[in-house]
């Protein structure tokens, strides 16, 4: 399967190991995030890029609008457009060419899978899950994607912390970062100390849990919204209570404007 953004934790430890020399941590969180394109985040990108020499018109990811519906309708509102710095990817994309300022790699082509800076990545990838990539794709922001297995991504987490620390210490120090606010990844991560979480879309998620054990999930038919319920069940089968697991144990169903359901772990998992 493919893990979309959940792989975006591995990347940075590929990116760290290949030369990326980051300002501070809120770059690296930022490099590891799917972040929802608020001020606080397009901030960040802008100094990764100048600090380079570089600028938003160096960035390969195709132009969007911010990840969040309010926010995106805020940025329109005040006359913005889509653009590749709102994608939420932007920020890894940042980190992807101040690597390759670094190592004096072009960065015409850096998304190219044969580029120096990719075959640095794949390798990290595959170091730290253990098994070789299945397949390269191409993302949603054109970056590649590498297909691995579910105990593969497990096993990327529970190693991350040991192989780089610097990712999930940067992710947990700054949450925001990583999602934004209202992000389901951002309150866990907020609201359960020691926890490293990201998102991926069509129905991924990937934890780190304080004790170095890890969590991967798929959800088959892609529906991002089975995710959350999902992951708070298997967590709470683990031993993890916190509020924050109560308040998104159930993903709401709304019609005609209400609340008509729920959606909720079922089976073995309730």
């Amino acid at each position: 399967m493919f893990p979309r953004s959940s792989n975006k934790p591995f990347q940075v430890a590929g990116l760290l190991a290949a030369g990326w020399q980051p300002g501070d941590d809120e770059e690296v969180a930022l490099a590891a995030s799917s972040h929802s394109g608020e001020a606080v985040h397009l901030a960040v990108v802008r100094r990764m890029l100048a600090a380079a020499g570089l600028s938003a018109a160096d960035l390969g990811c195709p132009p969007e609008l911010p990840y969040d519906e309010a926010g995106a309708q805020a940025y329109l509102s005040a006359g913005g457009q889509p653009s590749a710095l709102t994608h939420n990817c932007s920020g890894k994309h940042a980190a992807m060419l101040v690597c390759c300022r670094a190592n004096g790699w072009p960065t015409e082509g850096y998304l190219d899978p044969a580029h120096p800076l990719q075959t640095r990545l794949t390798a990290t990838i595959e170091q730290l899950a253990g098994e070789r990539v299945r397949h390269v794709a191409v993302d949603g922001c054109a970056a590649p994607q590498h297909a691995l297995s579910l105990t593969g991504v497990a096993l990327g987490y529970t190693r991350l912390g040991e192989a780089c620390p610097r990712v999930p210490a940067a992710m947990r120090a700054h949450p925001h970062l990583v999602g934004g606010t209202g992000r389901d990844v951002t309150r866990l991560m907020a609201g359960i100390p020691g926890l490293v979480a990201k998102d991926g879309a069509e129905g991924v998620y990937a934890v780190a849990l304080p004790d170095g054990s890890a969590v991967a999930l798929k959800v088959e038919d892609g529906a991002a919204r089975a995710r959350t319920p999902i992951l708070v069940a298997v967590l709470r089968r683990l031993g993890l209570t916190a509020p924050v697991l109560d308040e998104l144990a159930t993903t709401p169903v709304l019609g005609g404007g209400r609340v008509v359901g729920e959606v909720r772990a079922a089976g073995p998992l309730a």
